[in-house]
């Protein structure tokens, strides 16, 4: 049987290689790095996780990313069972020592006997004689690659913006300043309820900081990135102050379900959380503080905030430019090109936004090649499920045209979330016969959506083979 060849070895790669073998098909996975290195990457690793190390939320019951950590899981995915083997405390999401993690998924890889990992550059479209192919390259595909695809398909690339955030060294971490505690004391998959530095301001200690950050000196864009638009994700640091100067209260500083274990008794104007970003618990991220501030810049700025004044940083953050394609226009339903269908498409090339997005979009890309070479028929997941419902948004969920002022809208990345899955009528009481209200009738909501998603992914993913749906 002919090799079905993955370029890319991130996580949708990853995962596509690893749901074409448990097929019982050859895969070969092409990885540019070391031979050719990227602006963000920092090792040869397999699925290196280079921004946040955070996989969000494992509430598969309230939260429509939890739900897709669920579907994963079920599906046998090696991101998940590596994520899960990795796990470091992070309150109710799931974050994962990215070492030990991208060890661990590179090792399953290279070991599996179905998989061949070689370390080359695909320079413009593969051979003909690769007749199927998955091109999973991520944001950070190459100049050549990337020119020649766009040119095969027609349509120009679409591209944003992506920031890394900050990495500090724990024991710099002034501990008489800064507490544990995770928002509202939840506990999440390895956590204690307790797995957040949190560093609180007073409001002159925020209005200082919020004017530096608005001051601060910024990396200059090349000619070529000027126009480049930021993904609203993912928005550094800065811009979110410069938008307003209440915003970052309202976003990744916000002093909600937080108390001062040092001062309990004053409430923080802001608060700025770090989350564990190792298994040894020496490093932590600052979390959501994405930037774009040149590096002695930050150290200034960064050291204002209380507790880290006299901060070491492991990695100071960084900019890197993300390229996409106008995937509801070039791709069909199964993500193949439309303009030749012997290539597929995986991961956040394709227009979603996210680790666990770029698995399940990987996930699904290499049960499609797979069911196709093996001369299945095979169904996309029901829109019900939250692999159907980011499905949907690549292939053809986006608004195509503004109808109140008649112009065209670029089709843009995104994240798994309710607002992609068809509605449900939600119990209108609880089970008491009570009537529901506020944010019981929105959890009630949520729970109607995640059980429908659930049953209906269980039909799906039960239908494809005995074998996987048994894994």
């Amino acid at each position: 049987m002919n090799p079905i060849h993955v370029i890319g070895g991130g996580l949708a790669g990853s995962e596509a290689a690893w749901q074409i073998a448990r097929q019982g098909i050859p895969v070969v996975v092409h990885e540019m790095r070391p031979v050719r290195k990227t602006d963000a990457h920092q090792g040869e690793g397999l699925a290196e996780l280079v921004c946040s190390n955070s996989f969000r939320s494992d509430d598969s019951e309230q939260n429509a990313v939890g739900l897709l950590h669920h579907e994963l899981r079920r599906s046998g995915s090696l991101i998940m069972s590596c994520a899960d083997a990795n796990q470091v405390p992070a309150g109710s999401a799931l974050a994962v020592d990215r070492n030990g993690f991208s060890d661990a998924v590179t090792k399953a890889l290279e070991n599996h006997p179905l998989i061949t990992v070689t370390r080359e550059e695909i320079s413009g479209l593969p051979p003909e004689d690769w007749d199927s192919v998955i091109v999973a390259t991520g944001p950070l595909t190459s100049p050549a690659l990337s020119e020649a695809v766009l040119e095969r398909c027609g349509e120009d690339a679409l591209a944003f913006f992506d920031a890394i955030a900050p990495i500090v060294h724990f024991e710099s971490v002034d501990l008489s300043k800064a507490w544990f505690q995770s928002r509202y004391d939840k506990v999440g998959p390895g956590g204690t309820g307790k797995d957040y530095l949190n560093c609180p301001m007073d409001k002159e200690q925020y209005d200082a900081f919020i004017d530096a950050l608005i001051e601060g000196d910024t990396t200059d864009f090349k000619e070529w990135e000027e126009n480049t638009p930021y993904f609203d994700g993912c928005l550094p640091i800065e811009v979110m102050a410069a938008r307003g100067r209440e915003t970052l209260r309202h976003g990744p500083m916000k002093p909600m379900g937080l108390t001062n274990a040092h001062n309990p008794d004053v409430k923080a104007y802001a608060v700025v959380q770090l989350r564990q970003d190792n298994a040894l618990g020496t490093l932590y991220n600052m979390v959501g503080f994405q930037t774009k501030l040149k590096y002695g810049a930050q150290g200034d700025i960064f050291k204002m905030i209380p507790g880290l004044e006299n901060a070491q940083f492991a990695r100071l953050g960084g900019l890197h430019r993300n390229t996409f394609l106008n995937s509801p226009k070039v791709l069909d339903g199964s993500l193949r090109l439309k303009a030749e269908p012997r290539l597929r498409f995986a991961g956040q090339i394709t227009g979603c936004e996210g680790y666990v997005e770029s698995a399940s979009v990987g996930c699904m890309t290499g049960l499609f090649a797979a069911k196709e070479r093996l001369g299945q028929s095979f169904e996309s997941p029901p829109e019900t499920t939250a692999m159907g419902a980011l499905l949907g948004h690549i292939t053809g969920g986006h608004i195509a045209r503004d109808t109140e002022q008649g112009s065209p809208r670029s089709f843009q990345p995104m994240n798994v979330n309710f607002g992609l899955f068809p509605p449900i009528e939600a119990p209108k009481t609880d089970a008491d016969g009570k009537r529901l209200k506020g944010k019981d009738k929105t959890r009630a909501k949520k729970g109607a959506m995640t059980q429908r998603a659930k049953q209906d992914f269980e039909g799906w993913i039960s239908s494809l083979e005995p074998r996987l749906a048994a894994e």
